[in-house]
């Protein structure tokens, strides 16, 4: 299933897709992991500094997995819960990428994230691929060793470059203009 906003591109039973701004092809493009955890957000935020920076079009791309759905399959409406979890999810992402100039995209697929993120990166040809590191506690520390961090397989999967953000990276400062 495929919702789309102004795309061109055609459509992918894998997921959802939608977008905004320009028609893809005639920037540059960066593709950003994107998920529930606060890592997320600040990885968001880089990125769009980045591609206001560059004149690129972001693609926002949440790889759906069963963090997304209530955790008792025989909860009424399951399936809509999922849903409802992954609209706000977007809703998210369309608050913080508002006035980006450069057209955003958010696509939804089911799948490893990294495999995830590396295909719709080759898909897209995208520059790069953005992803935030989570906090390193105990509970980050288990989930590691069982799932495996995304950003260290996708440092070793990838072949672009990928820039993973640290979830305590404060805002920059703009570049200073000469006058």
């Amino acid at each position: 299933m495929s919702v789309r906003s102004g795309s061109s591109r055609a459509s992918r039973p894998t997921g959802t897709s939608s977008r905004t701004g320009p028609r893809p092809g005639s920037e540059p493009e960066l593709v950003v992991g994107f998920d529930r955890d606060e890592a997320s957000e600040t990885a968001l935020q880089v990125a769009r500094d980045l591609a206001r920076r560059l004149h690129a079009h972001l693609t926002v791309v949440h790889a759906v997995d069963l963090g997304d759905y209530p955790i008792d399959p025989d909860t009424p409406g399951w399936e809509d819960q999922a849903e409802v979890t992954l609209a706000e999810e977007r809703a998210r992402v369309q608050q913080a990428l508002a006035g980006h100039r450069f057209g955003w995209s958010y696509e939804t697929r089911h799948g490893e994230p990294a495999d995830v993120l590396i295909q719709v990166a080759e898909e897209r040809d995208a520059l790069l691929i953005v992803v935030g590191r989570h906090e390193h506690g105990v509970s980050e520390r288990l989930r590691r060793l069982i799932d495996g961090s995304v950003s260290h397989r996708l440092t070793n999967r990838c072949g672009r470059p990928v820039l993973v953000v640290p979830h305590d990276h404060g805002p920059y400062p703009a570049p200073q203009v000469p006058a």
